[in-house]
């Protein structure tokens, strides 16, 4: 998993996963894999899941890039506080799934949390759980 800063201002975790190294084969099961960890986790509350490739087929003006296949956001929140009204702007947490031919690529926006990104870090290097096959 590799931090970047995307568009020059948005803090990024990226994990780009080999389909050889995981036994999730779509953006859906990967969805799922994440909603049961959303579920599962005593302060994280499960939103909803976008189908950011759907939506952006649908308009006349859309535009995707040709390698990607599916595209899923999953949003969630880790609401443990509110200790200020201004802590809204960075809420709620969304994992974004895209599916290419040979490869997933999950990302998330570093949160202000360190618990929501230790466990959003966690769940998504939970997906490599084969060997790498030759």
């Amino acid at each position: 998993m590799k931090q970047m800063l995307l568009q020059e201002k948005y803090p990024v975790f990226l994990l780009e996963l080999d389909k050889s190294e995981t036994t999730m084969q779509t953006a859906d099961e990967i969805v799922d894999y994440f909603k049961a960890k959303i579920d599962a986790h005593k302060i994280v509350s499960f939103i909803a899941v976008f189908d950011h490739y759907s939506h952006t087929k649908a308009l006349e003006e859309g535009v995707i890039d040709e390698s990607i296949l599916d595209a899923k956001d999953i949003i969630f929140c880790f609401g443990l506080a509110l200790p200020n009204a201004q802590v809204l702007a960075v809420r709620p947490r969304s994992i974004g799934i895209a599916e290419l031919e040979d490869k997933f690529v999950i990302s998330f926006m570093e949160a202000p949390m360190p618990l929501a990104n230790t466990a959003m870090e966690e769940w998504a290097k939970g997906l490599r759980n084969v060997e790498a096959t030759a």
